[in-house]
């Protein structure tokens, strides 16, 4: 059944976790996937063991779903934006959207089959969602677990990436690859 975008920030919530603060994460402190640099510009002061859960829900919502588009993207396929929020939540709000117009870009053949979408901003628009509503809609095109699979494959060249650049990253390399690359595959 296909779930809701308060439902998928649920999942995400609860996939996230309670409260970490790992030496080499550059999020720092982190409560149910909010680091307390996003906490702290969303007004809240307190000890991050103790962040609430409905504050990260309402973060989540505004700056993650709504502010890129998901709860749009929703209605025409949720499991692209299950897999947008939770790529989002990773790696930063954007991202995730920004995958999908690079893999919708990618897949229609020099703008012979729907028009490139100039700017890969994060946002899912008009533009984004007319370009997945002809991917889904032609014959030899249209298949989410491709298109999943090509979100997914741009996600992990991105981690190996970080790792890297920065040698402290690679504590979290295999993990994120196990858990948010592979859960979609």
């Amino acid at each position: 059944m296909a779930k809701t975008p308060k439902e998928m920030i649920d999942d995400v919530i609860t996939r996230e976790g309670d409260y970490v603060n790992h030496p080499a994460d550059r999020g720092g402190p982190t409560r149910f996937g909010i680091t307390q640099a996003l906490a702290r510009k969303n007004g809240y002061k307190g000890d991050m063991r103790v962040f609430p859960r409905g504050s990260a829900f309402d973060i989540y919502w505004r700056q993650f779903v709504t502010a890129t588009g998901i709860d749009l993207l929703a209605k025409r396929s949720p499991e692209l934006a299950a897999e947008a929020l939770d790529t989002g939540v990773n790696m930063g709000a954007p991202w995730g959207v920004m995958f999908l117009q690079r893999a919708l870009n990618a897949f229609n053949e020099g703008g012979k089959l729907w028009p490139d979408l100039a700017k890969i901003d994060g946002n899912y628009g008009s533009k984004s969602d007319a370009a997945l509503a002809a991917y889904l809609a032609h014959p030899r095109r249209g298949r989410i677990d491709v298109l999943l699979a090509a979100m997914n494959a741009l996600q992990g060249e991105r981690y190996i990436g970080i790792a890297e650049r920065n040698g402290s990253q690679e504590a979290f390399v295999y993990g994120w690859l196990l858990n948010r690359v592979a859960i979609a595959a």
